[in-house]
């Protein structure tokens, strides 16, 4: 637990509720963890001590730093009032502080995430889903041309249909990691974001809750998102998208919408490689017409020829002893809302389950375990040592490591696909 300073200096007249209001307050340093939610990553933490960094230091005292957040919020518009019921009870947070700066050692393997994020009862929950909600979804699909089952794949994915919304105070979470987070910048203006959907009365302070980053409601919108795309679908003055499951879904649809989904297409499909595929070629940055993929041989999972035209990449997320995926542009437009893709993945084969399609048809290498951040490291700085180019060595399997560890899975003989495993990682133990 931190404490607040017990006396702040009058700045102003105007300063004079908000300084005596947050004398005295305490930090929520004992809240619980919240379950992880929308957006989570595949690296999400397997360890149970993950290594952390030390969180940024604020160069000012908080009561100056607030004072000059109060004056700059004014500027834009945020009437005195609102700010300062806002902060009436304001709080800063080791626990958010605390996620923020912790780097997981070990991440999961993507079939270990999708095994959590599209298993049997999050795919039952949402065909029920559908069916309660027929109308309204089929009003806003109809309305926008994003599916239903895509809608409810994303609120399953982010708060497992509203279930872990998250329960942190999002001006504490967003006034801490502003005041002393690694991303300042990014989430002052976040927090601006909020005050202004508290100044239009959408939301009361008490209510406005959501992950320890600020991620906010059933399908987790950063206060920006919902400054630009939150819809009151219920008509009743305020974008709920807490409470109200029309706000909810539009205000999703409206997002999904402007990231450029393509109605009357689907995210893509599950593929069959030919024999000799070069596994260069499967990353995102590599688009081609589909004709050209069907030209290369690359064949349906479930059998037939690919159908449709336009541009699509090929993704290969466990090497060649995993499935493969075409991934039109519809699944960018999933990515677009998170930028993983496993998580777009997720999204993309849940709605497929709900609609009754099938799930992934190929098998996954669960025999392979996950690398640390350590063994992520060493094996970027074996690829350097010699001469495999994979870039900075940062612990991150990126597009430069996946393609030095190609050439050296050529040099060394086997199927260059760049999945980094284990026992690559011993070869280049002797090697180097």
């Amino acid at each position: 637990m931190r404490t607040l300073p017990r006396t702040l200096p009058r700045h102003s007249a105007r300063l004079l509720l908000v300084t005596l209001l947050l004398a005295g307050c305490q930090s929520t340093g004992a809240s619980a963890p919240v379950p992880a939610v929308g957006g989570a990553s595949p690296a999400a933490a397997a360890s149970p001590a993950p290594a952390s960094r030390p969180a940024a230091q604020p160069s000012q005292s908080f009561p100056d730093w607030l004072s000059a957040l109060r004056a700059e919020a004014l500027a834009q518009g945020v009437r005195a009032q609102t700010f300062d019921r806002a902060f009436q009870r304001v709080k800063l947070s080791d626990r958010v502080v605390e996620l923020d700066s912790s780097q997981p050692e070990f991440t999961r393997q993507v079939w270990q995430y999708l095994d959590s994020a599209v298993n049997e009862k999050r795919v039952q929950a949402g065909r029920q889903k559908l069916r309660e909600n027929a109308a309204l979804l089929n009003r806003i699909s109809q309305r926008s041309g994003v599916p239903a089952e895509i809608l409810v794949a994303f609120w399953g994915v982010e708060t497992d249909f509203g279930n872990s919304t998250g329960g942190f105070s999002v001006i504490d979470a967003l006034t801490t990691l502003a005041y002393e987070g690694r991303r300042a910048a990014y989430f002052r203006t976040e927090l601006l974001a909020a005050l202004r959907i508290l100044d239009s009365g959408d939301i009361a302070p008490e209510r406005m809750s959501g992950s320890w980053a600020g991620a906010m409601g059933q399908t987790q919108f950063m206060p920006t998102v919902f400054l630009r795309h939150a819809v009151d679908e219920d008509g009743d003055g305020h974008r709920d998208i807490w409470g109200s499951l029309p706000d909810v879904l539009a205000s999703t649809a409206k997002f999904v919408l402007a990231n450029g989904w393509r109605s009357g297409e689907r995210w893509g499909e599950e593929v069959r490689l030919p024999d000799g595929f070069p596994y260069d070629q499967a990353e995102l940055s590599v688009v081609k017409p589909v004709s050209e993929w069907r030209r290369m041989g690359v064949l349906p999972a479930g059998g037939g020829e690919l159908d449709g035209e336009g541009s699509a990449s090929i993704i290969v997320l466990a090497g060649h002893q995993g499935p493969a995926f075409l991934a039109r542009d519809n699944f960018r437009a999933i990515m677009r809302y998170n930028p993983s893709t496993s998580y777009a993945l997720a999204v993309a084969l849940l709605a497929d389950r709900m609609a009754g399609r099938a799930g992934v048809l190929g098998s996954w290498p669960r025999q392979e375990l996950a690398l640390s951040k350590d063994e992520r490291t060493e094996l970027q700085e074996r690829l350097a040592s010699l001469g495999m180019e994979p870039g900075t060595p940062d612990g991150i399997i990126g597009a430069n490591t996946r393609n030095a560890l190609r050439r050296f899975q050529t040099s060394i003989g086997v199927v260059p696909d760049g999945f980094a495993t284990k026992g690559l990682l011993d070869r280049l133990r002797r090697a180097s």
